[in-house]
């Protein structure tokens, strides 16, 4: 009986040697679909049951896209200062080291340059992990240094957008950052080098006011929000109901903002490909 009844009242097991159910076993993407996460990550963090993109960062994007995962990080110990002394509910200064300590990144955006394909580019990730992937003065600086680096090396240059806009902490010293990066890009024209801008979940503000719009050829990954302020705020700013869809890349694609919407799993060989066309080279 005493497989059916406790001898002693309570319970007895400690703490520490209790059998929990490991977290992140599953993924639950917003339609409903549970999947494997280990069978998720085997699938580029893109859920094999309804296509759904889950938001990655700048170690993953660079794993997708670079051969065998090699590359050169630019810039990497570039960090933010707090020139304002902002405070909302903490001090930015504090933000910033708490956000650091969590990330184990320096900024919202890395700057990584290795052969994809066989040839070499520039790609500047940005992670909305931290604060957000908001643009600050760093972000802006980053991205014009890794323009720099691809006009003086004469080397394609990537850009993917991840972003809620540009950093208030920062203020003005934030929106300079897209006039900034915009002068670059320009640049980066001139010298007759391809600028291939992907837009991903999600893309927002002053990032889609300046270089994530600014591309030679405009791509997102499937359902990424795309837009400028949000749809709440253009609702009351209307007072308009908005169409289906709207701010979705799907949306976008159809009214010109975009000129393709490309699935993770083709990213690396439809960016290369957009890169041989525009540079007039057999195609890999």
């Amino acid at each position: 009986m005493a497989w059916f009844k406790r001898k002693e009242k309570g319970i007895t097991t400690a703490t520490e040697d209790k059998m929990d159910v490991p977290k992140g076993l599953w993924y639950k993407s917003p339609t409903g679909k549970v999947i494997d996460a280990d069978e998720l990550e085997r699938n580029l963090f893109v859920s094999p049951e309804d296509g759904f993109h889950v938001r990655i960062g700048s170690a993953t994007y660079f794993e997708i896209l670079f051969d065998n995962n090699e590359f050169v990080e630019l810039d990497k110990n570039l960090t933010s200062k707090d020139p304002l002394h902002f405070v909302d509910t903490k001090k930015y200064a504090d933000r910033l080291k708490d956000v650091m300590e969590k990330t184990k990144l320096k900024d919202a955006v890395r700057t990584g340059v290795g052969k994809s394909k066989g040839k070499e580019v520039v790609i500047c990730c940005m992670d909305f992990a931290f604060i957000g992937g908001s643009m600050g003065a760093v972000v802006g600086e980053k991205i014009s240094r890794g323009i720099n680096h691809a006009i003086k090396n004469k080397l394609p240059f990537i850009m993917i957008s991840k972003s809620g806009g540009a950093r208030m902490m920062e203020a003005a010293y934030s929106l300079m950052q897209l006039a900034k990066t915009s002068v670059k890009l320009a640049q980066l024209a001139e010298a007759k080098l391809p600028y291939i801008s992907l837009c991903t979940d999600p893309t927002t503000g002053g990032t889609t006011a300046s270089y994530a719009m600014l591309g030679d050829i405009n791509i997102s990954e499937p359902g990424a929000l795309i837009g400028f302020a949000g749809p709440r705020v253009v609702r009351d700013t209307t007072g308009k109901d908005l169409p289906e869809g709207f701010q979705t890349a799907e949306f976008l694609l159809e009214h010109g903002f975009l000129d393709f919407i490309t699935p993770r799993k083709e990213l690396k060989d439809k960016v290369n490909l957009y890169i041989d066309l525009i540079q007039n080279n057999s195609i890999r």
